[in-house]
């Protein structure tokens, strides 16, 4: 009783009312330091920072009810922690000038102890609202580190009476619950925390006791910042709450500071409980209590903060807290215990076999499993058309019509279901199937598989026996008020006439106070699988999906497919359908794609589909044969490019048609010398990569020329050496020197070849008048202009369909590739006819799928789609919205260098200085990896990989763009 009254009297003090005049006398007497002193933040003790001409330091005020024999053991804490080797950072202790640890001070007639810490530079956590996984498992592993330090540490001032101490969650929470005003919380935190002491209690004799810090949180950690930008948690600040207590409260006080940092998604703190585990192994009982204790942290946060505010209403830290303390509560308590349960041990590697389930017997016994249609509504099923898995009736009309055919007709348990999925959603949509959907005839009896008890909950039928709860949705009950019933009991039949169908969902659950859901988010399947085991056993027929092979998929790709052909990503999502600007991975995630410049018309475009199709089904074969759509496409290119250039090449890729043209050139000047751009990327095949002197795609470009390549500098007016519109004097002398250069030398000049917009960049524009002034030098030597168009032209740029367009120039030769088959493998040379016919001495000219029935229905659709949907159009409006938006963010985050581009070919170039411009590389692979997380497929580009470059379907629309936008405005905001 004595220790409940001391631990209701400390909960109820406030801070110590010590101004900092006060603390500033306080500290010259004691300490013989002066300085510019800062409160930082704490519930109820006071402390300030102390910056002085001997260091910056951490003086800590406590009311003189803490003992001092308390304030005694966290120094000693302290010192011991300090003296490990694989400990944490931790401050030291600073004595007064005679010698004292701890001051003894009368302020104002009040009793304070007085103490002084080194302060630890680096960054809190808590200033970040989004905390990558990394981040979450390096603190949970500082907190498995601390708890193993203070493993063999006691000290007698251990011993003592906090409101934090989870031993005593259960009695702290009736005394500040019993004043607290808010009766919808107070009921909510009641019932959570009856919840998790019913679950500890028993476990309580099997905690094993130790010295715990006990608020290893992100208030009280501070981090260095790696180059990439994300947090690395180094230091300890606070040991005021240090007591011997169960070493798994430490972790159940980390991972309930995370929740606040979670979007929502409790699964977050997951890497923190892996690496604490690694460094400072739990036992069994200790998992099985962890979420428990999460919870009565939570529980407590939120009252005792309510409590603090009702005694000190001024109190900003309390205050700023509150929010993120509700928060923390509302997400702990979102998910059943039996969930986390499963989650924890799976994440630990210590999951245990699923346990037996009674034997059954069979829900339907009078339909036949033979005649039970399976619709399968995966992204990869055969039931979903191209333009109907989207829609809300699509999966009611598909069992219908399988029923219809068959007599019955049944979903799939364990399936990714791609009508589940949902576009522009920073959150993985919950996709995976835990229960199972049936179409019936009217009067279809349904029999209890197992004996047990009968009851009704929330619209559902419910059989309840031996941990073992079936759940019946949409049936009509059999007479009678439920109760007991025995295995083969009708308990219900499908409402309706028996020439008529009806639905029913089945599921099943180990958890008998829990409505489980019907769908579970693919990352937290596996847990909710455990929770919700498949019905197939007491339906008879096969209804389980097979589950996703991505990791083994992976595990192919990288033994069998060259690594020289990268994948994006580290851990890549296995991505196997499109849909306009949007693509799909194999668990019904939906991501926007803001990098596929390859599919100009959008993905799985029906008419595209329908064309090739009816092609393929008539004709394949090669150039040589004569057929209508070879002749129509060459004619429908030339029609597109400037007067006189009016003869086409039909190619595989870009890189043949780079490689085509300057072959062309060597052929029409009977030169070999080439001009190119440095920075620039043109191919893969030994001419495109010769004259590709980009190091992001290839680190050795710059020494691996041949001597025929003479790059000249990148015209890059935002980073190059002349910078801005007026530059374009200073970038022509470059050139001018490079071809005199060449002139001394002899052997005449083949060409010039570049991009006609810096694509490699991110789309920074050439300086005004740079290409008129270029080609005119150039074909005054006899060489001819190659406008590089493969990545910017085609209509990308909204404003032009050609880039050179914006330089007023024509070229003598168009290379176009990607965008022109939207995937198939098509690129095209335009030129004139003398050009063209210079390659004649060397022979004739063949590639075997350019210019193929098929290649050439190809291209001729997506020039119908591009004229008949306005694409160029779209690129325009909806390019110059989010190059606005893109624009408007540089306002807000200095690590916005500048927006580049115009249309959709748009780049976001990303520096830690705008002064120096220096690049911000590892930040940009951080964000892209971000913006995965929240649905968006982006990817870094230029010789710095600083730049995002903005390249997606031009059917992007408008809602898309701004879903960019806001994402990429969070992951600036919250972090990465």
């Amino acid at each position: 009783m004595m220790e409940e009254d001391s631990l209701k009297r400390r909960t109820e003090l406030p801070r110590p009312d010590v101004s900092v005049d006060e603390a500033k006398r306080i500290l010259l007497e004691n300490y013989g330091l002066s300085g510019d002193l800062t409160e930082l933040g704490s519930q109820q003790d006071r402390n300030y920072r102390a910056d002085t001409a001997n260091g910056r330091f951490v003086m800590k005020i406590a009311r003189a009810e803490y003992d001092r024999v308390e304030l005694e053991a966290q120094n000693a804490a302290l010192r011991h922690v300090g003296a490990k080797a694989n400990a944490p950072m931790v401050p030291k202790i600073i004595p007064a000038l005679d010698g004292e640890e701890i001051v003894a001070a009368v302020v104002r007639d009040a009793s304070y102890h007085f103490r002084l810490l080194t302060y630890i530079e680096g960054t809190p956590l808590t200033r970040r609202k989004h905390l990558s996984a990394e981040t979450v498992s390096s603190l949970g592993d500082l907190a498995g580190r601390l708890a193993a330090a203070l493993a063999d540490f006691d000290h007698p001032g251990l011993d003592r009476q906090l409101q934090w101490d989870l031993r005593r969650a259960g009695p702290v929470a009736l005394q500040l619950l019993s004043a607290m005003t808010n009766v919808d919380m107070r009921k909510r935190i009641a019932e959570a925390m009856v919840g998790a002491m019913r679950r500890v209690q028993p476990l309580m004799p099997e905690l094993r006791l130790q010295a715990i810090h006990q608020d290893v949180t992100d208030d009280n950690v501070v981090s260095r910042v790696e180059k990439s930008g994300r947090l690395v948690p180094e230091g300890v600040i606070d040991f005021g709450d240090v007591l011997k207590g169960w070493l798994v409260a430490d972790l159940a006080v980390t991972c309930a500071s995370l929740l606040h940092h979670a979007d929502g998604d409790p699964f977050h703190v997951l890497p923190a409980v892996k690496a604490f585990h690694s460094a400072c192994p739990l036992t069994e009982a200790e998992i099985r209590a962890l979420w428990p204790l999460i919870v009565a942290r939570a529980g407590i946060l939120v009252a005792s903060s309510a409590r603090q505010l009702e005694i000190e209403p001024d109190n900003a830290y309390v205050q700023g807290n509150a929010a993120h303390e509700r928060e923390i509560f509302d997400v702990a308590v979102s998910v059943p215990f039996e969930l986390m349960d499963h989650a924890i041990h799976q994440a630990i590697g210590r999951e245990a076999a699923p346990a037996a389930l009674p034997a059954t017997g069979h829900l339907l016994p009078d339909v036949d499993p033979a005649r039970v249609g399976i619709v399968d509504l995966s992204l990869l099923g055969p039931h979903l058309p191209a333009d109907r898995w989207h829609h809300a009736d699509t999966e009611a009309l598909l069992l219908q019509s399988a029923a219809r055919a068959a007599g019955a007709a049944s979903t799939r348990y364990g399936e990714f279901r791609l009508t589940e999925t949902r576009l522009l959603q920073a959150r993985a949509p919950q996709t995976l199937a835990l229960h199972v959907d049936l179409c019936l005839h009217g009067q279809t009896a349904i029999h209890a598989p197992f004996a047990g008890q009968l009851h009704e909950r929330g619209g559902r039928l419910i059989l309840s026996a031996q941990g073992l709860h079936l759940h019946l949705l949409g049936i009509q009950p059999a007479a009678g008020d439920g109760g007991s019933v025995g295995a083969g009991d009708r308990i219900g039949m499908i409402p309706g006439d028996p020439t008529a169908l009806g639905f029913m969902r089945v599921q099943l659950s180990t958890a008998g106070e829990v409505d489980p859901p019907p769908f579970a988010a693919p990352h937290q399947a596996e847990a909710w699988r455990r929770l919700c085991p498949s019905p197939e056993p007491i339906l008879g027929f096969d209804c389980e999906a097979p589950p996703p092979q991505a990791a083994a998929l992976l595990d192919k790709r990288r033994r069998h497919f060259a690594r020289q052909q990268k994948n994006y990503y580290r851990r890549p999502p296995q991505v196997e359908r499109g849909w306009k600007e949007h693509l799909f991975d194999v668990e019904g995630r939906a991501y926007l794609d803001m990098v596929n410049n390859v599919t100009i018309v959008g993905h799985g475009h029906p008419r595209l589909s329908a064309a090739v199709g009816r092609q393929w089904s008539l004709l394949n074969t090669n150039s040589r044969f004569h057929y209508a759509a070879v002749a129509e496409f060459s004619e429908r290119l030339a029609g597109l490019a400037p007067e006189g250039l009016d003869t086409v090449f039909l190619v595989n890729s870009g890189s043949e048609a780079i490689d085509l043209a300057i072959r062309l050139a060597w052929a029409y000047s009977g030169a070999r010398n080439m001009l190119s751009l440095l920075e620039a990327y043109h191919g893969w095949t030994v001419a495109s990569d010769a004259v590709s002197t980009s190091i992001a795609d290839n680190p050795q470009a710059l020494t691996t020329r041949p001597d025929w390549v003479h790059p000249v500098v990148s015209p890059n007016t935002y980073r190059g050496p002349y910078r801005g519109e007026n530059s374009t004097g200073d970038y022509v002398g470059t050139v001018a020197e490079k071809l005199k250069e060449l002139d001394e030398k002899g052997g005449g000049l083949a060409g010039f070849i570049c991009e006609t917009v810096y694509g490699n960049a991110g789309g920074i524009p050439l300086p005004p008048g740079y290409l008129e002034a270029v080609y005119a030098m150039v074909r005054a030597r006899g060489g001819i202009c190659i406008a590089d168009e493969v990545q910017v032209g085609y209509g990308r740029l909204g404003h032009y369909f050609w880039g050179f367009e914006q330089q007023g120039v024509v070229p003598d030769v168009i290379t176009v590739a990607k965008g022109i088959g939207n995937g198939h493998p098509l690129g095209a040379v335009i030129t004139r006819r003398e050009i063209a016919d210079a390659l004649e001495k060397e022979g004739y000219f063949f590639s075997s799928s350019g210019g193929s029935p098929v290649s050439s229905v190809v291209g001729l659709t997506v020039l119908d789609i591009l004229h008949d949907e306005a694409l160029q159009e779209n690129a325009r409006t909806v390019g110059d919205r989010l190059k606005d938006r893109l624009q408007a963010l540089g306002q807000s985050f200095p690590i916005v260098g500048a927006v580049h581009g115009m249309g959709l070919y748009l780049g976001v170039e990303f520096v830690r200085d705008r002064e120096t411009l220096e690049p911000a590389t590892e930040e940009t692979a951080a964000i892209c990896d971000r913006l995965l997380d929240l649905g968006v497929i982006m990817q870094p580009t230029g010789d710095h990989l600083n730049v995002l470059k903005i390249k997606p379907p031009l059917c992007l629309s408008r809602e898309s763009a701004d879903f960019f936008a806001d994402m990429l405005a969070r992951v600036l905001g919250e972090g990465w």
